[in-house]
């Protein structure tokens, strides 16, 4: 569904110069940024994990201990991403 509100909100704006102004005004509320900001968030946790699971794939970080290194890592990836979203979105 998220993706779904990204796409919306990307045909909207490249319909014409009136829909990009419309698309300007729905963003511009503290709701709508909040809710792209959690979007963005998912989706870089969603690629930070993909990658974690295509390095464990290669065979590295399979043991217990590494793979939870790894997972901590991901999770303090994904938060500095999220942090960057939060400067991009507002």
């Amino acid at each position: 569904m998220s993706i779904g509100i990204l796409l919306w909100l990307l045909a909207k704006s490249l319909s014409s110069p009136i829909g990009f102004a419309e698309a300007a005004d729905i963003v511009d509320g503290f709701f709508v940024k909040f809710i792209l900001w959690g979007i963005l968030t998912a989706l870089a946790y969603h690629i930070v994990g993909g990658v974690r699971h295509l390095i464990m794939d290669l065979g590295y970080f399979e043991e217990l201990e590494s793979g939870a290194k790894s997972a901590k890592v991901a999770f303090i990836v994904t938060g500095v991403l999220s942090l960057l979203a939060g400067v991009l979105v507002w």
